[in-house]
């Protein structure tokens, strides 16, 4: 009798169980479809008439922690990529906090990167306080009007292949501090200005690229990445993106990803001249 009653327990205590990861399912498949659905379109990126971008995100596991978005407003395009520690659910929670938060302060009008970074930390770290976790982010934004872009925040090395294919890196370890790991950081924002060319590439990735590992075990690395970005600087942004997704693809082989892996490639296009816009307004 008891044994019956015990297995009784037992096949209730299953059931159970198999309704919890049911519904953890369904909420995880939730929270990877917002996250999807709110990556830039390529529609949007087609009406931004002075950059080529093309951008690719592939989660490890259901819900990523990378971030990345590209928001043009009034002339002007926001890009920033960023890597929440982990992954799963609360790190892909964090990640559309901070999507959330710079599209308010985009909308709110702020343009200082100090305040902009301070202000949108300030907000994830009372959240991940809130939270009970210790998450954090590195974040870099890119303000990007007429051909000048303006860094600021903390992330990976930023590649610059210049036309012709010289390479240029950007240390932004000196522009920020990890977001959401202190109340305060508006000391540590700084920011770094550089002029695009028509042909200049910009790569942003995360390190789900450059530590992906092939089957010994060794990092893709980012000397293998800037290479290749060099070799392919003449083609398109989409071009760029998909010759650096393959290689890695063919680097990992059927290994797992450990890491979720993000790339954004911007090329600048053609500047309009003088002469162009004395023909517009002769065509008004």
């Amino acid at each position: 009798m008891q044994l019956r009653e015990a297995n009784t327990q037992i096949i209730a205590l299953n059931d159970s169980l198999k309704d919890d990861n049911v519904r953890m399912k369904s909420e995880l498949n939730v929270t990877r479809q917002i996250q999807q659905k709110i990556l830039p379109k390529k529609e949007e990126l087609l009406q931004i008439e002075s950059l080529d971008i093309a951008g690719f995100m592939q989660p490890a596991s259901e819900i990523g922690g990378d971030y990345y978005d590209i928001i043009s407003s009034n002339g002007r395009v926001k890009i920033g990529i960023g890597d929440v520690t982990g992954h799963g659910l609360e790190s892909g929670m964090l990640m559309l906090m901070a999507q959330t938060s710079i599209r308010t302060l985009l909308e709110n009008n702020e343009t200082d990167p100090q305040k902009f970074l301070n202000t949108l930390n300030q907000t994830i770290y009372h959240n991940v306080k809130r939270m009970e976790s210790d998450k954090n982010m590195t974040l870099c934004l890119l303000d990007y009007e007429n051909g000048r872009v303006r860094i600021s925040g903390q992330h990976e090395e930023i590649l610059i292949i210049r036309r012709g294919g010289m390479v240029q890196k950007i240390d932004t370890m000196e522009l920020g501090f990890p977001i959401g790991l202190e109340e305060e950081i508006s000391h540590f924002v700084a920011y770094a200005d550089l002029q695009l060319l028509p042909g200049d590439v910009i790569v942003l990735y995360t390190d789900g690229i450059t530590e992906a590992e092939n089957a010994n075990g060794e990092f893709y690395g980012l000397k293998r990445l800037t290479q290749l970005a060099k070799d392919n600087w003449q083609k398109s942004a989409e071009e760029i993106k998909q010759a650096v997704i393959d290689d890695l693809w063919q680097y990992i082989g059927d290994r797992n990803l450990l890491d979720d892996i993000t790339l954004v490639v911007l090329k600048q296009k053609s500047m309009p001249t003088v002469t162009d816009f004395a023909n517009d307004l002769a065509l008004c």
